[in-house]
């Protein structure tokens, strides 16, 4: 009997589990002619520009403040840094030296004022994180777009806020390090230790690398880097280090967890205030301290438990580096005195690399950024003057976010504990077979 031809591969480009002779796996993609794109990336692409014009629109209006601390704050430390010094004696300034880079980067567009090229080059940073997300996987076995629609479609949900903030630069660095990782460890260490220097949590995007070579490699291009970016801003700028005594008095911010006890406690009679202090709004009074204690213990059981995560892995899939890293990041930002709205850019950006692999046990958490996401935009701005005042309303939003933080880094932790570290379940015997019947 004669067997039936064998079908030909897909070519390099198309679509997992398209037809060879469909349109789409007929002819490659080439990226500067989006009539050879298949129809859901022109959606997407279609997407993403109408949304982002709305973004730009956001902030052009100055609607709900989100760019002011561009304008005012961001402003400021460029005059001083241009100067050859890092801010001094300023509380704010609570960030690692390569922050510099960022916030001195709107001066190479001198036709533009500060806002405008500080939000063109977050606008430009946005698109090559989209870019990325859509032709990493395109060229990898099991590789997923989904992760390119999280992010256009999760992003938005901020209004114009990460537009406001440098926060992008911090995680376009780290999704290039993820991205990178399977085939360039050290360009991916290389990242992360950059990515370090400008706002410390991209170096957890390398706790998942596979034991051995990878990880060696990986860890030593980071330090390196890091290092090497450290000695230049050290040769370059004054007081390059004045940022570690800015988070020693740091109390508890309103939107933190722990300032979510104490919004619920405040409706009870707790004799606290809000203020301004180390540049944020946060709690003042009795038991503050306390609590401040406790987030800190938190973070540190956070981190011993990602240690012993680390010791105890045996299972490593494609997507294990991903799903580490995200499950790492919420923990820590679960646990942090501060839980500014802009973090939830770290996260749509880390859950986004996860969903760009098929075998990833993040699906469910990074969906629940979705809502997450949604309701801290409530929170910020729409809700923060009356959650600086108090009362049942901006305090049921705040705990409706931050309970869904809490239920997607434990949530997320437990998935990756089971998929890599948990003992496998014995295989059961096989069922015994019947005797034979005499006669």
């Amino acid at each position: 009997m004669a067997q039936a031809p064998a079908q030909a591969p897909a070519p390099a480009g198309s679509p997992a589990g398209t037809p060879v002779g469909s349109p789409a796996a007929g002819r490659p993609i080439r990226w500067t002619r989006p009539a050879t794109w298949p129809h859901d990336l022109l959606l997407l692409a279609a997407f993403w520009c109408a949304s982002r014009l709305l973004m730009l629109g956001m902030v052009r209006s100055g609607r709900a403040e989100q760019a002011v601390e561009v304008y005012r704050l961001y402003h400021s430390w460029y005059r001083v840094l241009r100067t050859g010094t890092f801010p001094v004696d300023d509380v704010t300034w609570q960030y690692p030296p390569g922050a510099a880079l960022p916030m001195l980067a709107p001066g190479v567009l001198p036709f533009l004022t500060y806002l405008q090229g500080f939000v063109l080059l977050m606008l430009l940073v946005d698109a090559a994180v989209q870019v990325a997300l859509v032709r990493v996987p395109l060229g990898r076995p099991g590789g997923s777009r989904y992760g390119a629609w999280l992010w256009a479609l999760a992003l938005p949900l901020l209004l114009g806020l990460p537009y406001g903030r440098y926060d992008l630069v911090a995680t376009a660095l780290a999704v290039g390090a993820l991205l990178l990782l399977p085939a360039r460890p050290r360009a991916a260490g290389l990242l992360a230790g950059i990515g370090a220097l400008v706002k410390v949590w991209p170096v957890l995007t390398l706790l998942g690398t596979p034991r051995g070579r990878t990880t060696r490699q990986a860890w030593t291009a980071a330090a390196v880097s890091a290092l090497a970016l450290l000695l230049v801003l050290a040769a370059l700028f004054d007081h390059t280090f004045d940022f570690l005594h800015a988070q020693r008095g740091r109390g508890v911010e309103i939107e933190s967890l722990g300032g979510s006890v104490l919004q619920v406690a405040r409706l009870f009679g707790w004799s606290g205030r809000v203020e301004l202090h180390y540049g944020s709004m946060e709690f003042l009074g009795p038991h503050v301290r306390r609590i401040s204690q406790l987030s800190l213990l938190l973070t540190a059981a956070a981190f011993g438990w990602l240690l012993l995560w680390r010791v105890r892995a045996r299972r490593w899939t494609a997507a294990t580096p991903y799903d580490a890293a995200l499950t790492a990041v919420l923990l820590f930002t679960l646990t942090s005195r501060v839980i500014s709205p802009q973090y939830l850019v770290w996260l749509i950006g880390l859950a986004a690399v996860c969903l760009t692999v098929e075998g990833t046990t993040q699906r469910p958490v990074a969906l629940l950024l979705l809502p997450m996401t949604g309701i801290t935009t409530l929170d910020f701005p729409l809700f923060f003057d009356a959650m600086q005042a108090g009362g049942w309303r901006p305090t049921a939003v705040i705990l409706a976010r931050n309970g869904l933080l809490l239920a997607a880094a434990l949530w997320s932790a437990a998935r990756l504990w089971r998929a890599t570290a948990a003992p496998l379940p014995a295989a059961a015997p096989p069922p015994a077979a019947d005797p034979v019947r005499a006669g």
